[in-house]
């Protein structure tokens, strides 16, 4: 059921809702229909009557086909009802209403659910009780499936589908294809591990994302080994299903689809007419069946592909090898001798020649492997030119299967793989273009590349050993733009690592030499590294913001995307935009920077954790959780490594907390636990906070020594981090001197002053001195660093200090504040506002409008402010009601104080008489 849950949840409230309700659901086959619907019922309530009938390829002869299947086996069907139901003898309307007797008996008053699947098959009578079915009252949920390529207008379903439109409220269910990252997960649900993400996205190649044809490779395939898998030849079942659509196409038919499988995922029309020989009328009317019968798609202006490539693959297998090199050679005759009238590339790049990955294609097939490392050169350049980072690594590839030394081609190769997020790839490749590299040039740029593969994948010893590599091979180069890129590469390696100092002294090098030897390229990526450096500092972070902001266009008008990109995602992390508005729009442009140049981690994994933090800045707790849920969901499904393995699984544990979602972050910790090469403080620091918010006083003790110790070897310091720990760390009660430990820990020169105050006021609190903590607590009560969660724990501070002073006034405006602060938050910090709203005797902050006029009266009341409204006095009351003066008089006063009035006359203008 991976990608289905929004539609099982629709299907689902349309069964609940017990009401006649109809949904039709539409896909293509093995996409999933049957088992959606075998899902929802799996999930029905025990007296809910279950009928399902299937159509099959014939029914179109056999009337009432669907419905003889849904009652077929069961004892309590009438056998006179069915006997009438298949006499042919009868009128079709006595037959339609026996049809329908025959199912009300079955249901009665019974919550129902009637599936009628396959309708593209269904007779024309079957077709007619499904339409009044719908017409018929009761709880009950008609489900109809149909194939919509297979639905023409000589068939019933046809009418079908259009007077249903007409006539009732249908709920459509449209079933998708697999995404990329459903795939991946999917293929994880089926073996029980993630999928490389290589194999994963070959795999959504090769079956189009199809439930069924996955299903069907991975039964094939003992093990599940997914590297293996890519490469495994269709089982004979599956490929005997797929050469069925074309077993009976005519001869011209049958030798423009084997030429098409041969010129590979797009078809260009004047392409296949060449190499077919065949004219345009004659190709047309040909390409024109092959759609009808859904074996092509047009795919675009003048252009065609398989509907499955598994198809294509099907129908390679059968044809000779001889067969498949003469194609290829006349395909790539064709391309080299039409240039760029054949096959532009995908995206409309402004290249001059034919589409390079087609070249090295048919070139490749054809045996002529000059031509398919030029093209392969060729393509690699363009393809990530355009942000195709894992086509650009396919087509290295393939030329570095011929040239495996090709310094081009594997720097192409590396910085492909690295932007696809293949970072294995991406270290093979790199260190390969290192160690061949001619050049001063090439050995600077591949160990600048490789810096940063280093950094994400967590192998800091690597980084220490290649940034002692660059300082060498800075001491060999003569000033100029190789010895600038070096210096760049050294910044890089000294901001990732939090070294900051050295991060700004390369960096200014760097950019002085750019400046000297007029480098742009260089120029912009030294100024990233420098700006990025001072976005860390409290005290240079405006300087900062202001370079990275002014480099954006520049980078993004040299076509420098990455670097773009980078500086966005920086500007995105660091201290937040003044308006929400700002921030949603620096997201929005570093997510299109960053598909610009297929620059994977940021369009996705950075992006999601961006929405996440848009919506804290907003205050919405469970909208920033559900945005970092959706972004782990795309990437649990793939085998990752280094930073990018569990990317988002920190971030939401913090989240969690928040919420008070304890056991949520007690899976988080395991799963962060059995990721290689964790920060040193992150499962320390979870299992800390963990053990402070469950109240474990011992497991708390314990984890603060080993989180002490892991602070120590961590350069980097956050104050949130701080105030998160602790808070924790004060909630469960922690002794003064464990927290002064602490503090000490957390707390260092570059942590933002607000930040340090705010943990400051609260230790201050703590420790018995509420004037002190007040005075920190409004010191940054409007601090634009905290975000409105913070803010709202500071006003809760600052009124619990007002409170102990008995300045109850003040402390109710604190508390105001705090409570729109944390209108859309949750867990701990909305918990310590309930505490101080009870101290200060207010209602909840979440409880209902305080009931006013005669409606807050209760029954009695009401009986007594009648009689009040005739006029009774005290003793006349107590004497019609059998109750003493003194009661009747503090049901006066009671009603008097509830309607807001002062006199008895009042009384009965608001209520009078019943």
């Amino acid at each position: 059921m991976i990608g289905r849950d929004g539609e099982l949840r629709r299907l689902a409230r349309l069964a609940a809702a017990r009401e006649p309700a109809v949904a039709l659901i539409a896909g293509e086959p093995g996409i999933g229909k049957t088992r959606l619907v075998h899902e929802l019922l799996a999930t029905l309530p025990a007296e809910t009557v279950v009928l399902v009938g299937q159509a099959e390829p014939g029914s179109l002869s056999r009337p009432y086909e669907v419905l003889l299947d849904a009652v077929d086996g069961r004892p309590e069907v009438d056998e006179e009802q069915l006997a009438a139901l298949a006499d042919p003898g009868r009128s079709a309307v006595e037959r339609l209403h026996t049809g329908l007797a025959l199912l009300a008996d079955l249901i009665g008053d019974a919550p129902a659910v009637v599936f009628f699947e396959d309708l593209h098959w269904a007779d024309s009578e079957s077709a007619a009780l499904f339409e009044r079915i719908a017409d018929q009252r009761g709880p009950r949920l008609l489900i109809g499936t149909y194939r919509p390529d297979e639905v023409t207008r000589r068939q019933p379903v046809a009418g079908l589908l259009a007077r249903m439109e007409r006539r009732h409220t249908v709920t459509h269910v449209r079933l998708d294809r697999l995404t990329r990252a459903q795939t991946a997960a999917f293929l994880a649900a089926a073996t029980g591990a993630p999928a490389p993400l290589r194999a994963a996205t070959a795999l959504h190649h090769r079956t189009g994302g199809n439930p069924f044809f996955l299903e069907e490779l991975l039964r094939a395939l003992p093990g599940y080994d997914m590297e293996a898998l890519v490469e495994q030849p269709l089982p004979w079942s599956l490929a005997d299903v797929l050469r069925r659509q074309v077993d009976d196409l005519d001869p011209l038919s049958h030798r423009v689809v084997e030429a098409a499988t041969v010129l590979g995922q797009r078809i260009p029309f004047d392409l296949l007419a060449e190499v077919t020989g065949t004219g345009e009328d004659e190709l047309i009317a040909v390409l024109r069946g092959l759609v009808t019968r859904g074996v092509l798609v047009e795919s675009g202006e003048d252009e065609f592909a398989f509907r499955h490539a598994l198809v294509r693959e099907a129908i390679a297998d059968q044809m000779l090898s001889r067969q498949r090199r003469r194609l290829h050679e006349a395909a790539l005759d064709v391309l080299l001798r039409r240039g760029s009238a054949v096959g532009p590339v995908p995206g409309g790049a402004g290249d001059d020649g034919p589409d390079p990955a087609m070249v090295a294609h048919h070139a490749r097939g054809a045996g002529r492997y000059d031509d398919m490392i030029a093209a392969a050169r060729r393509g690699t350049a363009l393809y990530l030119s355009i942000g195709s980072a894992y086509q650009a690594l396919q087509l290295a590839e393939t030329g570095l299967d011929e040239a495996p030394d090709d310094t081009g081609l594997l720097a192409g190769a590396a910085r492909a793989a690295w932007l696809a997020g293949l970072l294995d790839d991406a270290l093979r490749y790199g260190r390969r273009w290192r160690d061949v590299a001619g050049t001063s040039t090439d050995r600077a740029e591949s160990l600048y590349l490789l810096v940063r593969i280093a950094w994400e994948s967590r192998e800091t010893d690597e980084m220490r050993a290649l940034t002692h590599d660059i300082e060498t091979l800075i001491a060999q180069l003569p000033p100029g733009a190789d010895q600038a890129r070096a210096m760049t590469a050294i910044a890089q390696s000294a901001y990732l690592r939090d070294d900051l100092d050295a991060a700004l002294l390369w960096s200014e090098r760097a950019l002085a030499l750019a400046d000297e030897f007029d480098l742009p390229g260089v120029r912009l990526a030294a100024l990233v590294e420098k700006g990025s450096t001072l976005t860390e500092r409290p005290q240079t972070a405006a300087a900062g913001r202001k370079i990275l902001s002014t480099l954006v266009d520049e980078a993004e008008r040299a076509g420098e995307w990455v670097l773009a990109a980078r500086a966005l995602s920086n500007l995105v992390q660091g201290e937040p935009p003044t308006s929400p508005a700002e921030h949603a729009e620096i997201l929005e442009r570093m997510r299109v920077d960053a598909e610009r140049a297929g620059f994977e981690s940021l369009a996705v994994a950075t992006y999601f954790q961006g929405r996440a933090r848009l919506a804290l800045r907003a205050g919405d707790l469970r909208a920033a959780i559900a945005a970092l849920e959706e972004g782990r969901e795309q990437d649990r499904g793939y085998r990752r490594r280094g930073r990018w393995a569990d990317y988002h699984g920190v971030f939401l544990a913090g989240l969690y907390l928040e919420a008070g979602e304890l056991d949520r972050v007690e899976q988080l910790v395991a799963d962060l636990a059995a990721v290689p090469n964790n920060p040193p403080t992150t499962i320390p620091g979870l299992a800390f906070h963990l053990a402070c918010r469950r109240g474990d006083r011992a497991r708390a003790e314990a984890g603060l020594d080993e989180l002490v110790a892991a602070l120590a070897g961590e350069t980097w310091r956050s104050g949130e981090q701080a105030h998160d720990l602790i808070s924790a760390a004060l909630e469960i009660g922690l002794p003064a001197h464990r927290l002064d430990r602490l503090a000490a820990a957390l707390l260092d020169a570059e942590v933002w002053d607000a930040y340090r105050t705010l943990v400051e006021a609260q230790l201050a609190e703590a420790r018995g001195r509420p004037a002190e903590a007040l005075a920190g607590y409004l010191s940054v009560a409007e601090a634009h660093i905290l975000g409105p969660a913070n803010r709202g724990t500071v006003r809760v501070g600052a009124a619990r200090c007002l409170l102990a002073g008995d300045r109850r006034e003040e402390a109710t405006a604190q508390v105001a504040a705090a409570t729109d602060l944390l209108a859309d938050w949750g867990g701990w910090r909305v918990a310590q506002l309930a505490r101080v709203r009870a101290g200060l005797g207010l209602a909840p902050a979440d409880a209902p409008p305080a009931v006013t006029g005669p409606a807050a009266l209760t029954p009695r009341e009401r009986e007594v402010a009648v009689l009040i409204s005739d006029g009774l006095t005290n003793p006349e009351l107590a004497r019609r009601l059998y109750i003493s003066p003194k009661t009747a008089a503090v049901h006066v006063s009671n009603i008097l104080r509830k309607l807001g009035v002062s006199s008895r006359t009042e009384v009965g203008e608001l209520v009078g008489r019943r």
